[in-house]
């Protein structure tokens, strides 16, 4: 924090509580003049509802001040003055930091002997498993969902499926490292509505979801000369590139012709991001082996 915020929280805290205990004891000193506790205020609402002059008990009035010790004796004792760090020094990012090295010194030990077997073994594992899941659980489900089968937009992770790869490195890679999967738009160099049309009815019958129109041997055309660079000529895809799999009955997107047009149109930026950092080498293994499991 700059100095000069730095003091300016400061002298506002300061300032406020000098301000409440003022208040606070400038209130506690008001009422009506010449009033014995017991009479009337002559203050009338609503017609018959009057005041007494019955002041606050004494240990209400206290409890603000002992409240305000408290304070003070809080923002003295931890950070809350500005860039004072208070006499313990605490900090929410050194607690999370004791936090984890507390976790790590308890739990490194059980991912390192899981993590040291082999990966066919891990998957078959039903601790090192039921660890992976709990893992997933943490980091995955709010993109993949609890069951993993995703949604528009993100993998189901259950099935035979693997847009980047399915083998040990490829899917460690993957929650290691991160995809950054890029579809372009095409529309443009596509030159018509109807050229869309045609790619759109060309590519749903590459997976047999309908049967290719009148159009089909232009739209096979262009998609050698455009799409088969990723997709393959066959339209089966390149992990390689995160190319899907076209011919299949898994959409990422959806497989009607709205959606088909939208991609072709738009394009799609998919992006699954790194966990290598936080996760580390034992339990990033352990996840993937996880991972895998569930298309097993």
């Amino acid at each position: 924090m700059p100095a000069f915020w730095a003091w300016f929280v400061a002298a506002g805290t300061i300032a406020f509580v000098i301000w409440c205990v003022y208040l606070i004891s400038w209130a506690g000193k008001q009422g009506p003049q010449n009033k014995e506790d017991e009479d009337l205020v002559g203050h009338v609402w609503d017609g018959d509802l009057e005041e007494w002059n019955n002041p606050a008990p004494k240990w209400w009035l206290y409890l603000y001040f002992i409240t305000i010790a408290w304070a003070v004796g809080y923002m003295i004792v931890y950070p809350g003055i500005g860039a004072f760090d208070g006499l313990f020094g605490w900090s929410q990012e050194g607690q999370y930091e004791q936090e984890m090295q507390a976790a790590e010194a308890r739990y490194e030990p059980i991912y390192e002997a899981f993590a040291a077997m082999e990966f066919e073994d891990l998957v078959k594992d039903p601790d090192a498993v039921a660890l992976g899941g709990s893992l997933f659980a943490s980091y995955c489900t709010t993109c993949h969902g609890s069951d993993a089968r995703g949604a528009t937009g993100y993998p189901n992770l259950t099935d035979a499926d693997w847009q980047w790869g399915s083998s040990e490195k490829d899917i460690i890679t993957t929650i290691t490292n991160g995809r950054n999967a890029v579809m372009t738009p095409w529309a443009q160099i596509l030159g018509s509505d109807e050229a869309v049309d045609n790619m759109v009815n060309y590519v749903q019958s590459l997976s047999g979801t309908v049967e290719a129109g009148d159009g089909a041997e232009s739209a096979r055309t262009q998609f050698t000369t455009f799409c088969a660079a990723c997709h393959l000529p066959t339209g089966t895809g390149n992990p390689v590139l995160g190319a899907p799999n076209l011919t299949d009955s898994t959409w990422l997107y959806g497989s009607s012709a709205e959606a088909i047009r939208t991609t072709i149109e738009q394009g799609r930026q998919g992006q699954m991001p790194a966990h290598g950092e936080f996760l580390g080498e034992n339990r990033t293994r352990i996840l993937a082996a996880y991972v895998y499991s569930l298309s097993q």
